[in-house]
């Protein structure tokens, strides 16, 4: 079966091209071509962008459902939300908690990845619990610890393989040999909720970690020690010229002069942007849940944006990826073809897919048409208008 999307404007590699049509042969990508090629099925993009479907490798939620509440149906359902706002592969994300609701959740993913209605799912991003209790964030305190190597030795063995990456604290004792661990088992380290300083970020970038979670959430600065500044994260990620940053690009989480400071210092090819949304992704302001019932956080809905009731801190966001692109072309100053980037290429090139993020012959049929707004008109997945 070979499909034709026609008349589009189509965004691949690092830019924008006009009069071509780009053809889908079963789940693949078969070619961008001017002159016509036999197709079985047309999909007419209307002067539309056509691009790569998006990749959400940090997520919760959306759609009233958390990845963690527990079964099939959370995990379906919110992905389902996302891949109507374009997200074609998504990583269902935990926070800190209990060892053995981890070890469900992550056997809930397992069994959805092996149903088709969820086939968007690539895997899991574990988000601790090995992190600073300083910066904690929205993390529940309860589960808060230090890197431990026969419980994370054993979730690794349980987990068949679905764990694509793996955010922790590199100060904490032991996270040095839990970094080797997960690249010896082909998982991408990250750091995040961490209070770590230069040398402490150095180290681990040394033992392979090339990431830092949600870049200004979580992440220390320049502190002062006996009078001696130290550079934080923040500071360390900048220095670095290889580290590579995902930023919540929702407007909220960082003020557009922010998100423009970052795209400057870092450079595009260095920033993927990420949901971090939760369970009210799609839905309207009020009190809400991060994580399960029984082990989750309260925080409450307002300002476009989820908050701990105290107000002390967000709980992530209420985004869907068309939004983060949107915030970067209008309010960051980037452009239409580098948003997308941050939001397709740079992230599969993070997770090792060499067959998505880009409009490129071989590449999975995974797409995206939306108009000069961002707003979703249709999305291909696997060669399948959903």
């Amino acid at each position: 079966m070979i499909t034709k999307i026609s008349g589009g404007k189509i965004i691949s590699g690092d830019g924008v091209t006009v009069g071509k049509s780009l053809y889908l042969r079963d789940k693949k990508i078969l070619c961008l071509a001017g002159e016509n090629l036999p197709f079985d099925k047309e999909i007419e993009a209307n002067g539309d962008y056509v691009s790569a479907g998006f990749i959400d490798m940090h997520t919760h939620g959306g759609g009233g459902h958390d990845f963690m509440d527990g079964g099939s149906l959370p995990i379906v359902e919110a992905a389902k939300l996302h891949l109507a706002h374009g997200t074609t592969s998504i990583l269902p994300t935990s926070i800190a908690c209990s060892n053995q609701l981890l070890k469900e959740f992550i056997a809930d993913a397992r069994c959805v990845m092996a149903q088709k209605n969820a086939s968007n799912i690539i895997g899991v991003h574990l988000e601790g619990p090995y992190f600073s209790m300083n910066q904690r964030g929205a993390q529940n305190p309860a589960y808060i610890k230090a890197p431990d190597s026969a419980e994370y030795e054993e979730i690794i063995s349980c987990a068949g393989g679905i764990i694509k990456r793996w955010s922790f604290a590199p100060e904490l004792g032991g996270s040095q040999k839990f970094c080797e661990t997960l690249i010896k088992n082909n998982i991408v380290p990250a750091i995040a909720h961490s209070d770590a300083i230069y040398r402490d970020v150095k180290n681990i970038y040394d033992s392979g970690c090339k990431l830092v979670t949600h870049f200004y959430s979580g992440t220390s600065t320049i502190t002062r020690h006996n009078g001696f500044r130290e550079l934080g994260v923040i500071e360390s990620a900048y220095l670095i010229d290889d580290m590579e940053l995902e930023i919540i690009a929702d407007g909220k989480h960082l003020p557009p002069e922010l998100m423009r400071l970052i795209c400057k210092l870092k450079g595009i090819g260095k920033i993927s942007l990420v949901t971090d949304s939760m369970r009210a992704a799609g839905l309207g302001e009020g009190a809400s849940l991060l994580g399960r019932v029984g082990e989750s956080m309260p925080c409450i809905i307002e300002d476009g944006v989820a908050k701990l009731p105290d107000r002390s801190a967000f709980a992530g966001s209420i985004a869907t990826a068309d939004m983060l692109v949107r915030t970067m072309v209008q309010k960051a100053g980037a452009s239409i073809a580098e948003s997308v980037q941050m939001m397709t290429k740079n992230p599969a090139k993070i997770l090792g897919l060499a067959d998505k993020g880009d409009i490129s012959e071989g590449f999975d049929a995974d797409i995206a048409i939306f108009d000069e707004d961002i707003s979703i008109k249709k999305v291909i997945l696997m060669g399948e208008l959903v």
